[in-house]
C-alpha cells in the first residue's frame, strides 16, 4: 500500500466512453481491470463522473448545422462539439459495470452546468469555476495524485496539468488510460503534461 498522502484519481470511466457508448474511446473498456488492480495499492480513490444536462452547450445536437467534432467559439474559448454523452440519469452516464466503483471515497460530478464544458476534475473550461476537488484533497492531506481513465488526451490531460498547477504532484499511468487522439491530440497531450511536470508512466 502506498503512503497515506497518495490518491488514485480515476477519470470518467463511464459507459458512454467505452465501446458501444455515445462517445466511445477505442479499447476504453480495457482500462477497467488495471484500474481495479491499482485501487488495491492506494489508500484513497476518487472517481470523476461526466454529468451533463441534455441541453449542454458542448453537444453538437444543440447547435443547428453543426456536426460532432466541429468547433464553436464559447465565451471561454474554442469548444469542440461532442456527440451527446453522459447525460444525467442515463445508462451511458453510469460507471462501467466492470469498474469497482464501490472502492471510491469520493465521486466528483463535473460538466453539470449547461453553458460550460468541464474536462478537468479541478476546474471547468472557463478556467475560473473550481469543482472543489483541490480543497477536498488538501483537507485530507493528499498530495501525490496518480491519474488513470478516459480519455488520456482530454479529461486525463487537463486534470493532471491542473493538479500540478494547484500544487500537487501528479503522474499518469498510460497502461490504465486510453485516448481519443483527435488530430494528433494524444502527442500534444503527452508533451503538455511532461512540460507541466506530470510524470508519465507506462
Amino acid at each position: 500500500m502506498r503512503p497515506d498522502s497518495h490518491a488514485l484519481i480515476v477519470i470518467d470511466a463511464q459507459v458512454d466512453f467505452c465501446p458501444g457508448g455515445r462517445l466511445a474511446v477505442a479499447d476504453g473498456d480495457a482500462v477497467m481491470p488495471p484500474i481495479n488492480a491499482l485501487m488495491a495499492d492506494f489508500p484513497s480513490v476518487v472517481l470523476s463522473q461526466d454529468w451533463h444536462p441534455a441541453d449542454h452547450a458542448s453537444f453538437a445536437d444543440n447547435h443547428p448545422c453543426k456536426a460532432p467534432f466541429e468547433t464553436v467559439e464559447a465565451p471561454y474559448g474554442t469548444q469542440v462539439l461532442w456527440p451527446a454523452h453522459c447525460v444525467q440519469g442515463t445508462a451511458g452516464a453510469e460507471f462501467h459495470p466492470a469498474l469497482n466503483a464501490n472502492r471510491a471515497d469520493l465521486v466528483l460530478r463535473k460538466g453539470f452546468r449547461p453553458g460550460i464544458d468541464s474536462y478537468s476534475a479541478f476546474q471547468e473550461n472557463d478556467r475560473a469555476t473550481p469543482t472543489g476537488l483541490a480543497g477536498y484533497l488538501r483537507e485530507r492531506g493528499l498530495t501525490d495524485l496518480t491519474f488513470v481513465g478516459l480519455a488520456t488526451d482530454f479529461c486525463v490531460r487537463w486534470s493532471a496539468v491542473d493538479a500540478v498547477a494547484s500544487g500537487f504532484r501528479a503522474s499518469v499511468i498510460l497502461d490504465a488510460c486510453r485516448a481519443i487522439d483527435l488530430d494528433g491530440s494524444l502527442d500534444a497531450a503527452l508533451a503538455e503534461m511532461r512540460g507541466a511536470g506530470v510524470e508519465i508512466l507506462g
